[in-house]
């Protein structure tokens, strides 16, 4: 995953960057999450790749038998643990394109709020892993933005910038779904085109959705 997430983004400032989300934002951000839980049963077993602070993982454990998060940031997951209470939780640091797991271990591997670009690994390898470790049968999540939702994410990254959580955005080199700041951070997305071609040959039979007119799923069914 980026340095710097790991770095400049992790722990309580990345907590600070949903919770300056405004409203359109929180709606979305509801939305990828409803989605995730309708898709996973009570007898599961989920990985979340870049769990973060613990922000999604916390919801999945109300629905899953057990529920493992990684993430590369110490810092993120020293919160993460001061702020989770649920036994069916554990949390690893960890790399997501170097899963130290066994073959299909998960009934469930979920990896949203576009981390499939934020995390500026290898794509496909990323997404290989995440099948690697998912049961026949089993489930496998990634999302990115959609671009109806490009002025309300752009509204959002502004205001981290405006409180000093990420640099200052360029305004002459941020455009069609790509947002750059002046201290070398750099958000991009992927489409449904983007996806097809990541997951093909992978053993996957897959399927992209548009969710909340602001974030593209990619569901993969592993074979």
């Amino acid at each position: 995953m980026s340095d710097y997430y790991s770095e400049k983004l992790s722990s309580q400032r990345l907590r600070l960057c949903y919770e300056l989300a405004p409203p359109r934002v929180q709606r979305y951000l509801e939305a990828e999450v409803e989605f995730v839980l309708d898709r996973i049963k009570s007898t599961d077993a989920v990985l979340e790749l870049g769990c973060g602070y613990g922000r999604v993982i916390r919801r999945i454990a109300t629905k899953a038998h057990t529920v493992v998060g990684i993430d590369t940031s110490r810092d993120s997951l020293k919160l993460a643990l001061k702020s989770i209470d649920c036994k069916n939780c554990h949390l690893l640091e960890m790399n997501a394109v170097a899963l130290g797991f066994k073959d299909r271990q998960f009934d469930g591997v979920i990896c949203i709020q576009n981390g499939i670009s934020a995390f500026k690994v290898a794509r496909r390898t990323l997404v290989k892993e995440a099948v690697r470790v998912t049961r026949p049968g089993g489930t496998v999540l990634f999302s990115s933005y959609s671009p109806r939702f490009w002025k309300a994410r752009l509204e959002w990254f502004q205001i981290q910038a405006d409180h000093g959580l990420i640099g200052e955005i360029d305004p002459k080199a941020t455009k069609d779904g790509v947002i750059v700041c002046k201290d070398g951070f750099r958000a991009t997305t992927i489409g449904p085109e983007d996806f097809h071609s990541l997951t093909s040959g992978l053993g996957v039979s897959a399927r992209t959705t548009e969710v909340n007119g602001s974030c593209i799923f990619c569901e993969m069914t592993v074979m």
